[in-house]
This record gives C-alpha cells, sequence and structure tokens, in this order.
C-alpha cells in the first residue's frame, strides 16, 4: 500500500505542485500489522507538523514495511530509484533500519530516524548522512537502570526480545544497574505467550522486574503478569507503557515507572501546543512516537530554511543544529549525530477514564549515549 501524502498548500496547487517540491521524502513505517500504532503515531506526529507548516515545498510519499525487513529494503529501493526521493524517514523498528539505512545513506541519501536507534549506527557504524531525532537504543534503559538503583533494588530479573533492539535494552539497563541479575531472558520477537518467562520471574528470587517489550507484545506480557500473582515491582522504558498501549492495558499498569525523553506534561510552549493540536487532529493523545515524528519533521523544515537539500555539506550542517522548537525543550545533537537530553522516570496514572503518564522524577541529565566516542566521521 503507498499513500502519497502532500501538504494542505501543495494540494490546492494541484498535481502540478508535486512536480515542483524541493523536497521530497519517503516515510518507511509500520502501519498493518503487530506494531502498527507505532507507526501510525510516527506518520501522524509528522504530518501535523507539515499540516502546521503550510509549505509547499515539501512532498512525502508513505509506504507500509508490514514489520518485514525485505519489505523495507525494496520500498527504499524503490523509494531512492524510481521515487527520487531525497530524505528518508519513518523506520520503527531497529532489525529494519540495519537493513535499510547503511545503504540508504551510502547512495548519498539522508536518513532522519524518529524512532530506531540501534547501537551498530551510533558508533563505528555511524554516517555523517544519518540523523536520530529520538534516541539511541540503550538510552532510555539506562535511564531504567540508575532508577531501580537509586530505588534500591539489588536483583533484578530483565528480559527483552532477541533482536538488535532487544540486546541494546538490556545491556544499557546493566550499564546503570548497580546490584544483580536474577535472570536475563530473550523472547522471541512478536511473542505473546509468557508464561513460561513469568514462571522463570517467580522461581528466580528477584526483587524487582526490567522489560523490553514493545507494541503489543508488552500488552501482553503485563496483562499475563497482572493475572499470574507475582508481585515483583516492575521497571520499564516507556515503549511498554505508552500512550496508545496503556489503554488496552488498563489498571494493570498502574504505579509502574518507567522512562522516557517525552512526557504530554513536559510544560514548555512547543509542546503544550503540541499536546493540544495532536489531540484536536486526531482524538487521542499523542505518544511518544508521535512526539518524535513531529520533532523529526520540525527538524527536517528547519534545515530546509537554512539550505538546499542538493547541497549536502550545507543541509547536513543545518541538520546538526538543529534549530528548531523541540516537544522536549532544549535539543542538540552529539558528534555521531544523537541527541543529548533528559531522560526523565514516569509513572503510570489514571484521569478520568483515560491512562496516562507523569514525570515524577529526572533519570539523566543531559544524556549522550555510549557508543559516540566510536563514531569516526
Amino acid at each position: 500500500m503507498k499513500l502519497r501524502t502532500l501538504t494542505a498548500a501543495a494540494m490546492m496547487a494541484g498535481l502540478a505542485a508535486a512536480a515542483q517540491a524541493e523536497v521530497k521524502v519517503g516515510m518507511i513505517t509500520t502501519l498493518s500489522g503487530g506494531g502498527a500504532g507505532l507507526g501510525i503515531d510516527v506518520r501522524d506526529g509528522f504530518m501535523l507538523a507539515v499540516k502546521q507548516a503550510g509549505r509547499d515545498d515539501l512532498e512525502v510519499v508513505i509506504e507500509d514495511d508490514q514489520r518485514k525487513p525485505d519489505v523495507a529494503v525494496q520500498l527504499a529501493d524503490k523509494m531512492i530509484q524510481s521515487e527520487k526521493v531525497d530524505v528518508l524517514t519513518g523506520i520503527i523498528w531497529s532489525n529494519l533500519a540495519m537493513a535499510v539505512v547503511p545503504a540508504a545513506t551510502a547512495q548519498g541519501k539522508f536518513y532522519l530516524s524518529p524512532n530506531a536507534g540501534p547501537s551498530a549506527l551510533a558508533g563505528k557504524g555511524c554516517h555523517a548522512n544519518y540523523f536520530n531525532v529520538a534516541w539511541q537504543n540503550d538510552n532510555l534503559h539506562e535511564a531504567a537502570g540508575a532508577y531501580a538503583s537509586d530505588t534500591g533494588f539489588k536483583n533484578s530479573f530483565i528480559l527483552a526480545p532477541n533482536y538488535p533492539a532487544g540486546k541494546d535494552a538490556l545491556t544499557g539497563y546493566k550499564r546503570f544497574f548497580k546490584g544483580d541479575l536474577a535472570g536475563e531472558v530473550y523472547t522471541k520477537l512478536g511473542q505473546t505467550d509468557y508464561a513460561a518467562e513469568i514462571a522463570q520471574i517467580r522461581a528466580s528470587g528477584a526483587d524487582s522486574v526490567f522489560f523490553f517489550l514493545p507494541g503489543g507484545m508488552g500488552i501482553s506480557f503485563l496483562k499475563q503478569y497482572a493475572d499470574s500473582g507475582v508481585d515483583l515491582p516492575v521497571v520499564g522504558p516507556a515503549f511498554s507503557f505508552d500512550q496508545g498501549i496503556l489503554q488496552a492495558v488498563g489498571a494493570a499498569a498502574l504505579g509502574v515507572k518507567n522512562t522516557s525523553q517525552w512526557n504530554k506534561d513536559i510544560d514548555n510552549a512547543a509542546n503544550n501546543a503540541f499536546v493540544e493540536s495532536f489531540s484536536a487532529e486526531y482524538g487521542r493523545l499523542p505518544s511518544l512516537y508521535a512526539s518524535q515524528g513531529f520533532d523529526t519533521a520540525n527538524l527536517l523544515m528547519s534545515a530546509m530554511d537554512k539550505a538546499d537539500v542538493s547541497d549536502a555539506d550545507a543541509f547536513r550542517a543545518a541538520l546538526k543544529a538543529a534549530e528548531f522548537d523541540s516537544v522536549r525543550g532544549d535539543f542538540a545533537f552529539g558528534d555521531n549525530h544523537h541527541p543529548i537530553q533528559d531522560i526523565y522516570v514516569r509513572e503510570v496514572i489514571q484521569e478520568g477514564d483515560v491512562f496516562t503518564n507523569k514525570i515524577i522524577a529526572t533519570g539523566l541529565s543531559d544524556h549522550a549515549d555510549a557508543y559516540a566516542g566510536d563514531c569516526k566521521m
């Protein structure tokens, strides 16, 4: 499936505007099957920013990768060779990013990641044309490990799916957690039955549980964990406690502490306006993924205001400058083009009929990733 989306001004000008667009963006993201909600939120956040800008020099072509690496590669090849895009974006999953990003940047295309941040692209595999607008995969998990230690947990059971982001997650947690591990388990990507893992947790002697299970995997685990009678505190990253997921999980998530670089209660003008306008446009509260899509679009347009995409050096410098109003507040790239930013601790709460998060602490301040020193651009 392909959706070709133009700004409102371009649509009013007619199809001729598409041929005259100065920057063409190819968005490859997950819009069907497991994890579709994440891609939909990235898309909706990105397109809201484009709509609000009202500019006629930007065209966005949107494709569904179906969470399949081979499909993502085929779409990227078509966008580069046939669609002649200038910039690629949209990928949610790290295994898809690893399949697409190195080849795209090697062909001179810019890639702006609104989500996936595998360690391999932050260190030795970094590239001057690759910018991550979200985080490096380890970051939110590092903050969770720091919080668990600060809370006094000494024996965590940790689990994540067996794919690049899952491995980065547990590596990140262990980097900042000062206690012991009661168990370390990698599950299948897309797994929905966690009876065996919960039995291991029960028998492990753990005093806490850390898990990274994004999308439907997290929903399944939390519901089964709540029904299991295991009464150990849970810590995780925002990916398992984000806005879209919480409504499906419900009361089982109340009180859980999780880590994120964004939340709807960050009090700055850009974020307040974003939360209000996203809710009005789509009839739901924005998620972490929506905020990342929104920031990605605004970063891109800030670079377009300063440089022509055909001048790669100037456009790259304009992206690195990151002169836009981020919903996170202060935003800056490190030398490896990954964010240096605060990461917060959130608590799941209920507001009326809606389950959501509130910030209760700052987990890590001005935090950079652990791989930047290996990046030689």
